[in-house]
């Protein structure tokens, strides 16, 4: 008869760190905001902030309400039970595996949900009606996030079966990256595309959102050993170094293509290199972190060059910057997570194929759910209500036609109402921006 296991204390230097850690997630998605804001069209400028204020909003209640629920509590390999509905005996005391208030633990993991439906937000900007874009908001983060989330960190069949994840490469970021994938193909592409080239309307936002993100992600994945200790630590300085070489390597890619280092790439490399590191960042070396940071740039610039040459206007890249970085990250776990850093698996480079397998099916199974369930969702919402704006509203713009505000004082988002009509520019040149 083995000894009954005690429940764990609630330790105060862990649970300040994770308050700090929830706090710093929650700033991402202003920062997301900010990020997104800048790389549209400026009649298009606070419509795509709010989106990301929207899913602050949204996916709180929804996650409160039920999502937590489905993906933390105990059920069957594919979704939770219903034991935490509007969150029944979620209490100070810590929740079994940490040494936090369950509480915080809930929190910390609504943060990682929000920022997920903001992030998705941008596959469908300039042409999304916000009443559709709110219902999509709702059951988006419980019938994809929390599902995806059960299946990594709730007690799903990825976690079972021996998946590693250490922050959210499943649920955040190739959750957000197919799923976009599938919003822009369902939401249809812009009155203009393909017949502009569309260009970053303030690169400042971009930038500045780009550094509050990697902030935050300091947050995000270092709270994600849920403790002070080596986990924490060493995700943490992981999210500088590999960053950082992703980096490095962007501006190699833009010099050798375009004989210009552009701000908009930098930005996007921020973001690429906190994505790959996110699955990652508890699993490996900080050496090995380097060149995950450098390998995570060349699939997803590579993905930015070519979309627009297609007729997919998945409007941000974020299947680029999110869904393959994710990819990335998920498989380097498989082939360098080393147990003498992490004290739980090793790769196959040092001795375990099998972890590589494990890895692998993570990535065959995501994407498709991700993508087919959002492509549901919304062909079952444009079946009750227009997902997009018509072609007139799009060219006044959504800040006027959907909240009857404009982010400048000058108008000039607003004077151009004909089919063929047009103002600054949306996004960026091909291959210079997320």
């Amino acid at each position: 008869m083995t000894a009954p296991v005690l429940a764990a204390e609630v330790n105060t230097g862990d649970t300040a760190w994770m308050l700090v850690a929830t706090a710093m997630v929650i700033l991402m998605t202003p920062a997301l905001g900010l990020f997104y804001a800048g790389l549209v069209r400026s009649k298009n400028t606070l419509n795509t902030f709010m989106m990301c204020a929207a899913a602050l909003a949204v996916a709180t209640v929804m996650w409160a309400l039920v999502g937590y629920s489905i993906a933390f509590d105990e059920g069957n390999a594919i979704v939770g039970g219903l034991g935490h509905v509007g969150l029944r005996d979620v209490t100070f005391v810590p929740r079994d595996g940490t040494t936090i208030p369950h509480l915080l633990f809930m929190a910390f993991q609504a943060s990682f949900c929000i920022l997920t439906v903001a992030l998705v937000s941008g596959a469908v900007v300039e042409r999304m009606r916000f009443g559709p874009f709110l219902v999509f908001a709702a059951l988006w983060s419980v019938l994809v996030y929390a599902v995806l989330a059960h299946w990594a960190f709730g007690g799903g069949w990825l976690q079972e079966q021996g998946t590693l994840d250490f922050a959210g490469g499943i649920p955040v970021e190739m959750g957000s990256g197919f799923s976009a994938l599938a919003a822009a193909l369902v939401v249809g592409v812009r009155s203009d595309y393909g017949r502009q080239a569309f260009l970053p309307h303030n690169a400042i936002y971009v930038l500045l959102g780009a550094g509050l993100l990697w902030f935050g992600w300091f947050g995000f994945n270092g709270g994600s050993g849920f403790s002070t200790g080596n986990p924490s630590v060493l995700a943490f300085t992981n999210t500088l170094l590999a960053p950082a070489c992703t980096l490095v390597v962007w501006f190699a890619l833009d010099l050798l293509r375009g004989r210009h280092v552009t701000a908009i790439g930098a930005a996007t490399a921020i973001i690429v290199g906190c994505v790959g590191i996110t699955p990652a960042g508890g699993f490996i070396s900080p050496g090995w972190a380097m060149a995950l940071g450098g390998l995570a740039a060349l699939p997803s610039y590579a993905i930015i060059v070519l979309r627009p040459r297609t007729r997919v206007d998945e409007t941000l890249d974020v299947l680029a910057a999110h869904g393959i970085a994710g990819i990335t990250g998920i498989l380097f776990i498989g082939f360098f997570a080393q147990q003498s850093w992490n004290g739980v698996a090793d790769g196959l480079a040092y001795g375990d194929a099998a972890q590589l397998g494990e890895q692998a099916l993570a990535v065959l199974a995501t994407p498709v759910y991700a993508f087919v369930v959002t492509f549901l969702i919304l062909r079952l919402i444009g079946l009750v209500m227009p997902l997009r704006a018509t072609v007139r509203e799009e060219s006044l713009g959504m800040d006027i036609v959907q909240h009857g505000e404009e982010a400048y004082a000058t108008g000039e988002g607003a004077i151009l109402i004909g089919p063929e009509a047009s103002t600054d520019g949306d996004v960026a040149l091909a291959g210079e921006r997320v």
